[in-house]
């Protein structure tokens, strides 16, 4: 994400014009501890997954969102926070985005990236439907129980195999669009699709899974360097959340005011 950002700062395939980012998972049927599935209390996709997504889509736009107007949906009363939503940023540069997320766990979005999972790993397509006949007629407290023990460190948690064919993590599908060539982050690189050919912009993949978010954490912390991920950053894109559960509940476009740029 952060190679397609330098893309199109450096003005090589014209201004941006339009951001398409869709993610379709199984998150609300994975083991949740009980506030996970309470709004007010910070669950659902709108602030567990949408914070990512809206992170991204902001990275890629500039930073700064002028206004959003979006819709949710709460489809299992079982679970009842917010597990789909949709949302049209503005960005003040003139740009705009359409930020879709599902995670009610049936279209999966890794067959759009070759069946490779959101952590680089081929995924697992005979499991189709297993997470959510996993929870069963457990209570809230053994559904947080198993989450406990599936987490790292818990009695059931699996590691990938050191000798796992790993790709680059990803987060569903996403499209840059500027003004000579769309640009799709991929597990793979970037691809970009211009007015004449399109080509495959290769990226190594790190050693270390996540590696930069923890070096990102050490330097900060004990070197004192800014971290990208500002205190600042992530207020905007907590507002830009917040904003798509205002809208989604007055059914009007909500105007924003503590975003910042790159």
């Amino acid at each position: 994400y952060r190679c397609a950002r330098d893309m199109i700062a450096g003005g090589q395939f014209g201004k941006l014009g339009m951001i398409t980012a869709m993610n379709f998972t199984d998150f609300m049927y994975r083991p949740r501890r009980p506030e996970e599935l309470i709004t007010e209390q910070g669950g659902g996709v709108v602030f567990s997954q949408g914070a990512h997504q809206i992170d991204i889509v902001r990275l890629l736009g500039g930073g700064r969102v002028r206004s959003v107007r979006a819709d949710t949906g709460i489809w299992d009363t079982a679970r009842a926070a917010e597990g789909a939503y949709a949302a049209l940023l503005e960005f003040e540069g003139g740009a705009f985005a359409a930020a879709v997320y599902s995670g009610y766990g049936h279209f999966d979005a890794n067959e759009f990236c070759g069946w490779i999972g959101e952590m680089g790993l081929p995924a697992d397509r005979s499991r189709y439907g297993a997470r959510r006949k996993a929870l069963g007629s457990l209570t809230a407290a053994q559904e947080a129980a198993l989450k406990a023990a599936q987490n790292y460190g818990g009695a059931e948690y699996k590691p990938a195999p050191s000798d796992a064919a790993r790709l680059h993590q990803h987060f569903g599908v996403l499209l840059a669009s500027c003004a000579c060539a769309d640009l799709r982050p991929t597990p793979e690189g970037v691809m970009v699709y211009g007015d004449f050919e399109q080509r495959l912009h290769r990226i190594a993949v790190p050693a270390v899974p996540r590696a930069e978010v923890i070096d990102e954490l050490y330097d900060a912390v004990v070197t004192g360097r800014p971290p990208l991920h500002t205190g600042r950053w992530a207020m905007a894109t907590l507002e830009v959340c917040l904003a798509i559960l205002r809208s989604a509940k007055e059914r009007r476009e909500v105007s924003l005011e503590h975003q910042i740029g790159l």
